[in-house]
């Protein structure tokens, strides 16, 4: 292996410290004619007629995209610009990146895994790929800065599963990925960006694309179970991405997209990368860091710049709700944001009606709420609700649809319901049913699991025959691993089939347990954490996980005895509780709680046939 850095790992202290660095500049000096900074956005109206991605690859996208005046702007953590890459910059540099690529010997079809941050280089170095027929995937940054050594591991997992030849990450993270690829004899070359414009760029045809060629490796984000890559056709994006732009959203030439979302998760480089470039809209980042830190910055882009187009996870709806101060609303002004996209994970109805209760005085109108549903498994999108309806939703039975799988709607008020947030009809070329465990299909208001056909799903998972066989169905029917039901054509997700716990024949969402303990004063929203075990009697046991602030003895066995006992009055059933220290339970690249991964911590933590005669465990 070929190494541009030294492969000796800084302290923690120092690789820390590095990730306060600044965004890097977007203009290369590497073209005289583009090494000026350029200090205004670039423009929402275009120079050239709007294309709604109606082209075969990316490249072509870029090409077209390339002749306009739109294209990529990014700040920093107090809102000010940065940097901008106009996509007509944005082809320049890529070919010749693409040339340096080739110029490392590397094949047709080989891999370069790129750590993927909000800078002008991911972009670059990810279109210089498809320049040069590479296929490229992004790989996430930290969750948190005490994740040292859990990055590092994911990091090496993905490298060794994606068989990477090439691996990138600008200054900030290049020591994590130095270390996580340590001893791996496939790669060919480690570096940063600023070491592969150093190398030289052969006078190399770059060939075109073709539909039916791999486009991209997206690595899905393992809320469930071990990241997987996901592998996407140019055809399978491009046929995904007419529909987000036709159907989904209706884009047109007068929208701006304004973005948080990592490049990393499939509705940042799909819907929020590839989207603009191919309606050559404009797009304003704010990193993801920055915005966790301060979401009021991310509404605040939306407002000055006008921008019409903006999704979101429900966590970052509901991290702008409980920061952004009521004195901050008299400078916002979102009566421009059409299209408030939602989607990502399970949609909660009170985090739709909290945002946009606070934001009314701002001028949001919730109408602009838009659920939608998708996953990696489908480049992005499947079903999309209707624009300007804001969002409905369904009140059912909750007993009912425990005990029997069915969706019945209330009737009377009094009883204890769930509701759940439609999130609409398929995209055209997409066909989505729901299953019982013997496949056959079900009727409306019928709990199963939700499969999906179309023109956009993946061709498998990279190097994983068994999980493709898994996942793919006869038909090419993907399972989503997904429980919903169908009413009057539209989805509505109840859950995930893993998060499911049977518990002496009742089925228990562990959404529902967690929202249980969400609701004590001593518990915050995401800090829960509910799963099934079973011990060597094959005795199912529902597990609690708490991250706890509290520090008395005396408040955190109150707290244990509480929710042990609000399970049993909700469920029937008992339930194992664990106190653990704040950010100490496992999260995804994109930020969720990762049942999959607190699980089996608490299995390798726990003994479980002494623990599972204990009623409670408190750390």
């Amino acid at each position: 292996m070929t190494n541009a850095i030294s492969l000796e790992t800084k302290p923690l202290s120092s690789t820390v410290a590095t990730l306060k660095g600044s965004l890097t500049q977007a203009f290369d000096s590497k073209l005289s004619n583009e090494s000026t900074i350029v200090v205004n956005p670039t423009p929402t109206y275009n120079s050239q007629p709007q294309r709604l991605a109606d082209f075969d690859t990316l490249t072509s996208a870029l090409e077209y995209a390339a002749t306009g005046t739109t294209g990529y702007n990014f700040y920093d953590a107090k809102g000010n610009l940065r940097s901008t890459l106009p996509y007509r910059v944005l082809k320049q540099n890529a070919r010749v990146s693409a040339r340096r690529l080739l110029g490392l010997g590397l094949a047709i079809g080989d891999r370069i895994a790129i750590v993927a941050d909000t800078t002008p280089e991911f972009i670059e170095l990810f279109f210089a790929c498809r320049y040069a027929g590479l296929i490229p995937f992004a790989m996430p940054l930290p969750v948190n800065l005490g994740s040292h050594a859990v990055y590092v591991q994911q990091l090496r997992g993905i490298l060794e599963g994606s068989q990477a030849n090439v691996a990138l990450a600008n200054a900030d993270y290049i020591n994590f990925l130095g270390e996580a690829a340590e001893g791996l004899q496939r790669l060919r070359w480690v570096g940063t960006p600023e070491q592969l414009e150093k190398l030289p760029a052969p006078d190399k045809t770059l060939q075109s694309n073709h539909p039916d060629e791999t486009a991209y490796l997206q690595y899905t984000s393992g809320s469930t179970r071990t990241p997987r890559g996901v592998i996407i056709t140019e055809r399978a994006v491009m046929s995904n991405l007419q529909g987000i732009v036709r159907n989904g959203m209706g884009m047109h030439s007068g929208d701006r997209i304004a973005s948080w979302l990592p490049f990393y998760h499939d509705m940042g480089l799909v819907g929020m990368l590839m989207t603009p470039l191919v309606t050559q809209v404009s797009v304003d980042y704010l990193a993801t860091r920055d915005f966790a830190i301060r979401p009021l910055q991310w509404l605040r882009l939306i407002s000055r710049n006008r921008c019409t187009v903006a999704f979101s996870q429900p966590f970052g709806l509901k991290l702008c709700t409980l920061r952004v101060r009521d004195s901050d609303l008299k400078d916002l002004d979102l009566s421009c944001w059409r299209v408030a996209g939602i989607g990502a994970e399970m949609i909660r109805p009170d985090t739709l009606r909290d945002f946009a209760e606070k934001f009314a005085p701002a001028g949001f109108n919730i109408n602009a709420f838009l659920p939608c549903y998708g996953l990696a498994e489908s480049t992005l999108a499947v079903t999309f609700s209707n624009t300007g309806h804001g969002f409905q939703s369904l009140r059912v039975d909750a007993a009912a649809l425990i005990d029997k799988k069915i969706a019945v709607r209330l009737q009377a008020d009094g009883r204890k319901y769930t509701e759940f947030v439609n999130c609409g009809r398929p995209l055209p070329g997409h066909t989505v049913k729901v299953a019982d465990d013997a496949g056959q299909e079900l009727p409306d208001l019928r709990v199963g699991s939700v499969l999906v056909h179309g023109t956009s799903i993946m061709t498998g998972y990279f190097n994983s025959p068994e999980e493709t066989k898994n996942a793919l169905q006869p038909g090419n029917w993907l399972d989503t691993g997904d429980l919903g039901f169908l009413f009057e054509g539209n989805l509505y997700i109840t859950g995930r089939r893993t998060d499911v716990i049977i518990v002496n024949g009742r089925n228990i969402r562990a959404q529902d347990v967690e929202e249980l303990a969400e609701q004590q004063p001593e518990v915050r929203s995401r800090e829960a954490s509910a799963f099934s075990i079973t011990d060597a009697n094959d005795i199912m046991t529902i597990v609690l996980v708490i991250e706890c602030r509290l520090t008395s003895v005396a408040d955190r066995q109150s707290l244990t005895s509480r929710l042990q006992r609000l399970v049993y009055m909700a469920f029937g059933v008992n339930c194992l509780v664990e106190l653990v220290s704040p950010h100490t339970l496992p999260r995804t690249s994109s930020g969720k709680l990762s049942r999959f991964a607190a699980r089996k911590g608490f299995i390798q933590r726990t003994d479980l046939t002494d623990q599972l005669s204990v009623e409670s465990r408190d750390r």
